[in-house]
């Protein structure tokens, strides 16, 4: 679909809505012609329109309050000026009219529409199409799960439909060009989606941690045959919760990623301790964004860094505390009620609320490995076109160095590139020793005198 294409449809649905607003403000203000109705205008016909914005309003069978809502928060990113008449004056309090709604913003000096607004296009003249608004503003609905539409939060003491009506961003582009953008593109969702190219067999895990994974991948197989096709879903809770601890590099991550794999889910990664110091005094508004968009998508949430917002909750002893607390009561309600499967990671159990601990179905301990685990990460990771010298000992080495997985890869890096510099694919005893010492010194450990002496 060509954009010049699709912009003529959206231009076409603004135009639509020109007619519809200034037909309900005369219908509103009793003036000439206030009779109409702007339910009587004709919508553009999208029969044989194939448009992505035509497509999806045929696939949703969208109607006349939900082309409404879509044309009102286009127009601010295509014609702004469109809804400049929203800026008159009450004559009778020489001010804006309150039940227009809308805000204006230090960026952007046009008006921006409000739930409020979209109430009085909808009911000015008729209150008993208020039910209308509400329907297309409830959750369940396919803009609101989509995401398509956001009404943005407020304050307790202020009515919600005062929040800013809106489109996400990923669904302007993809109207415009017909491409999906994924929600990592979008510079105001706080997670990536991470995936891998490795499968189970690449990964090294003791053999009871393993059984664990196993449990969770089972959940995600059956899970629904269990809640429905058995009837448990009144005696279990929908979800699943599980924390993975230990130290850095020991295959928590990939292991979320393999099980999103083996599932066919998306996994988003969500860096805790990043949004709790970029996102201060918005960490609630941001993880429900989350929770809101992954409740739809069937995805795995996989937060890492957990104990930098579930940690022990402290005694409110000064504001701080409070908000704290506030946050980790959140989270603990959202984790509660989301549907499907959320991995915490963290370093250290000791670290972690023990509200939180009661609730998960799986607690998993990733260990550092052992002799024989680190001796087959060793082999798994120089079995490719880089390998080491023969004369190497590869079980020496992991005996001599306790190491985890993660500074394994770290360490194939460092040595791939250094026989490349050289022009070979084999690594030498020296370089992997340099590659292991510069491991051991991120740890602040160094090696000693004996450890990775080559044998004569």
């Amino acid at each position: 679909m060509e954009t010049r294409n699709a912009l003529h449809t959206l231009h076409q649905e603004v135009n639509w809505l020109t007619h519809v607003i200034n037909q309900v403000i005369i219908s509103y203000l009793k003036q000439e012609g206030h009779e109409n109705n702007w339910m009587d205008i004709p919508m553009p016909d999208l029969t044989d329109d194939p448009s992505p914005y035509a497509s999806k309003v045929k696939e949703w069978e969208l109607g006349l309050f939900e082309r409404l809502a879509l044309a009102l928060t286009i127009a601010p990113h295509l014609r702004p000026e469109s809804l400049d008449i929203f800026f008159g004056k009450n004559q009778m309090y020489d001010r804006g009219f309150t039940e227009f709604g809308g805000v204006v913003n230090d960026a952007h000096n046009g008006f921006l529409p409000t739930g409020q607004t979209f109430n009085f296009l909808a009911s000015a003249n008729d209150a008993n199409l208020r039910t209308e608004v509400a329907r297309v503003l409830h959750k369940e609905h396919p803009l609101m799960k989509e995401q398509v539409l956001h009404l943005g939060s407020t304050e307790g003491f202020i009515p919600s439909l005062n929040g800013v009506l809106s489109m996400d961003e990923k669904w302007i582009h993809f109207f415009l060009t017909g491409e999906q953008l994924s929600q990592e593109h979008s510079a105001s969702f706080p997670a990536q989606r991470i995936t891998t190219k490795l499968a189970w067999e690449d990964i090294v895990l003791d053999e009871s941690v393993m059984n664990q994974v196993m449990e969770i991948n089972a959940w995600l197989k059956h899970g629904d045959t269990l809640l429905n096709e058995w009837n448990l879903d009144q005696k279990i809770k929908p979800g699943y919760r599980a924390l993975f601890y230990g130290p850095p590099g020991t295959g928590k991550t990939l292991t979320a990623t393999l099980l999103g794999k083996a599932s066919g889910r998306e996994v988003y990664k969500i860096d805790l301790s990043m949004i709790v110091s970029k996102y201060i005094g918005e960490t609630e508004k941001n993880l429900s964004k989350i929770f809101d968009i992954a409740e739809h998508k069937n995805w795995i949430l996989f937060f890492d860094e957990a104990d930098a917002l579930y940690g022990k909750r402290t005694a409110a002893n000064n504001s701080n505390d409070r908000h704290a607390n506030q946050q980790t009561a959140y989270l603990l309600q959202r984790i509660e009620d989301f549907p499907g499967v959320v991995i915490l990671a963290s370093n250290l159990r000791g670290n972690m609320d023990e509200a939180f601990s009661r609730r998960f179905q799986s607690m998993v301990r990733f260990k550092v490995p052992s002799v024989e685990e680190r001796f087959q990460l060793w082999q798994n990771a120089f079995s490719g076109k880089c390998t080491l010298d023969p004369d190497i000992d590869v079980w020496k080495v992991a005996e001599e160095f306790e190491i985890t997985g993660g500074a394994i890869i770290n360490v194939l890096r460092f040595c791939a590139l250094a026989a490349i510099d050289r022009g070979d694919t084999v690594v030498q005893h020296h370089e992997l020793m340099s590659a292991i010492r510069k491991e051991f010194g991120k740890e602040n450990k160094t090696l000693s005198m004996t450890q990775g002496v080559k044998q004569p």
